[in-house]
């Protein structure tokens, strides 16, 4: 056999050098951004915009707006209805953080582990699937003076019969807040089971090894590890809270007078019933400053204190 006809190997095909198709496409890239940043600017930045300039003029929805300044600030800040819209938005943020989580986390806690734990978690899930509006008109049901609540009293011939549970303020406010914690409390309980599934199980046993049990085990070793989900369900708490506005458009609105309006329903009577656009914006403006002022200093509390323990 000579060496003529001895087989070569064959070449190695070497992948075709694609550094310039590459850096093309690193060049082209943001161009596919483009279209969801198109969207994002028509639907959010160029409304804010929009609503900024607004806030600063006097506006009917009809005319063109005339330039105004600070008119519609300074009313807003001078005028009681407005003023008592802020308590009760303040009131709301209180209510929201206090009785749904509470109620949450103790449903999540004392369900959790337990043979029908789902079941028994069930009724307080259910409410969360209706909306805010039907939450209202089975609340303003059951709260009017000669409703449900009232006739189950006079049947147990218990005092309250006949109150006007949604007649006053801030008794108005408290009774709503109420009702949405029976449907917000659902929720919580769900998102703080979800907590409770990512703790680790050993630390827990050795826990009970050590005689920790019941409050102390919650207090020293379950609370700790649950304050990521807190850190969330106290956030979207105090964000829910502060556009509060179908519950108690439904079971008041607003009233009697103005004793139980929020600042977004200040926001909505102000632009649609009184056609004062500039009013309304200028609400609209202080409410989202407010939301996202309230949103950065509780996260970055939050971040400070996980710094410090860890």
């Amino acid at each position: 056999m000579t060496s003529s006809t001895l087989q070569r190997p064959a070449p190695v095909q070497q992948a075709p050098v694609r550094g310039r198709s590459l850096r093309h496409g690193g060049r082209s890239a943001p161009l596919f951004g483009l279209p969801a940043a198109a969207v994002v600017a028509l639907l959010l930045y160029l409304p804010f915009l929009w609503t900024t300039y607004v806030s600063f003029t006097d506006y009917d929805g009809l005319a063109s707006p005339v330039w105004s300044g600070l008119a519609n600030y300074k009313a807003m800040f001078s005028d009681p209805d407005l003023v008592g819209a802020l308590v009760n938005t303040l009131l709301w943020v209180v209510g929201m953080v206090t009785l749904p989580v509470v109620l949450g986390l103790l449903v999540a806690v004392l369900t959790y582990g337990h043979k029908w734990g789902t079941w028994l978690r069930l009724p307080f899930l259910l409410p969360y699937a209706i909306s805010g509006v039907a939450v209202g008109v089975i609340w303003g049901f059951v709260l009017q003076p000669d409703g449900a609540l009232g006739q189950a009293l006079g049947f147990f011939g218990l005092p309250g019969e006949h109150t006007g549970w949604l007649q006053a303020g801030p008794g108005n406010t408290l009774m709503m807040i109420v009702a949405v914690t029976w449907q917000a409390a659902g929720v919580n309980a769900l998102l703080f089971v979800v907590g409770l599934q990512s703790i680790p199980a050993e630390p827990l046993e050795a826990a009970r090894l050590d005689g920790a049990e019941g409050f102390r085990l919650f207090l020293h070793h379950l609370w700790p590890q649950l304050r990521p989900i807190t850190t969330v369900v106290i956030g979207l708490s105090i964000v829910g809270s502060l556009k509060t506005f179908d519950v108690v458009w439904v079971m008041t609105q607003g009233g009697p007078g103005t004793s139980s309006e929020t600042l977004a329903l200040s926001m909505y009577k102000e632009t649609f019933v009184l056609n004062d656009y500039g009013q309304g914006s200028a609400i609209a403006l202080f409410l989202s400053l407010v939301t996202f002022a309230a949103s950065i200093l509780y996260l970055r509390y939050q971040l400070g204190e996980s710094r410090e323990q860890g």
